[in-house]
């Protein structure tokens, strides 16, 4: 089989900040939602859609290219299982994801990595004079995309870590920055036997009102705080998802260090993040990694360099839980 050559898979890997772009546009605009119940024309989609149908069509000719919408026999628009993820109310949606990936500090911070690489400076910093949580609490509706899209994230991931770790010898479980509480809300729905406390910024709080920690009642203490200042002590076991490649190692030190002093000998640490191959092989947490060196001056890790941040912190890396999905769990225990 004759190789594509090196130039066209080149150009095939640039092109695909046009290909994001086009399915943020196709997110953005509803056209999944609008399908949702059956098939439609371009002038019907445009018209409740108040877009223009010459521009729509060649919007949805281009993702249709790469498996998301379909044009039927007759000219018409539907659903693929792709486009489908697209939906706001689909089981596993994407659609939040979608549109802060086309949010405009995102996509200027993407534009600046080279600035990145040269000066360490985080993009949002340089862009916008500020680090970008700082950048979210001054942007309400912003903040707002990002937390919905990192909900996203999580209603994929979360069942999948739940089915990896056995939770049933935990009592009690402190989720640090668990943001809307989806995890959270997973692991309690599997475990009847836990009570919990979801710890976050109180501009993360203010947003939990009908999210799905609401069913659980009085199992969840919602406690507000700045996880760099104090943590809330008294746990058997502390869990973060997502949160220290968000952090330089200084900073995921201060974390850790508070949560072995809250737990009891016997209690444990879970951290879900990446865990970053250290051969050649395709990972999306090397291009996460990016990501974090874009965003937050954090950076996702190798097993070793977590061997060492717990080791720092008084704890001990204990096992490295594979799931079925880019998270791995690194569970430590205290020294």
């Amino acid at each position: 089989m004759e190789r594509t050559p090196p130039p066209a898979q080149v150009m095939q890997m640039l092109m695909g900040t046009v290909t994001s772009a086009a399915v943020s546009a196709i997110a953005r605009l509803g056209i999944p939602d609008e399908l949702e119940n059956g098939p439609k024309n371009v002038a019907e989609l445009s018209e409740a859609l108040g877009a223009r149908p010459d521009l729509l069509y060649r919007l949805m000719r281009a993702t249709a290219s790469i498996g998301i919408l379909a044009e039927t026999s007759d000219g018409k628009w539907e659903h693929t299982p792709m486009s489908d993820v697209l939906r706001s109310d689909a089981p596993a949606t994407l659609r939040d994801v979608a549109t802060f990936f086309a949010d405009d500090w995102h996509v200027r911070a993407l534009a600046s990595l080279d600035e990145s690489v040269r000066t360490g400076e985080q993009a949002v910093d340089r862009i916008y004079g500020m680090p970008a949580f700082t950048y979210f609490a001054k942007n309400p509706e912003v903040a707002e995309n990002f937390n919905r899209g990192m909900t996203a994230f999580s209603s994929i991931e979360s069942p999948v870590i739940v089915d990896a770790y056995d939770f049933s010898n935990i009592r009690s479980l402190t989720d640090i920055g668990g943001g809307h509480g989806l995890f959270l809300a997973t692991i309690l729905e599997r475990y009847p036997e836990i009570s919990a406390t979801l710890f976050e910024l109180p501009q993360v709080v203010q947003g939990l009102a009908g999210g799905p920690l609401e069913q659980f009642g009085g199992r969840v203490n919602v406690r507000e705080g700045d996880m760099f200042s104090s943590i809330p002590d008294g746990a058997d076991a502390y869990v973060m998802k997502r949160i220290l490649h968000d952090w330089p190692d200084r900073e995921c030190n201060k974390i850790l260090t508070a949560c072995r002093a809250g737990v009891p000998d016997s209690g444990k640490l879970l951290v879900v993040d990446s865990v970053v191959p250290t051969d050649e092989s395709f990972s999306p947490a090397k291009f996460m990694d990016l990501m974090m060196l874009l965003f937050s001056g954090g950076k996702e890790r190798t097993a070793e360099e977590f061997h060492s941040l717990f080791a720092k912190s008084g704890w001990r890396l204990n096992r490295i839980i594979s799931t079925q999905s880019p998270l791995s769990i690194i569970e430590g225990v205290p020294i």
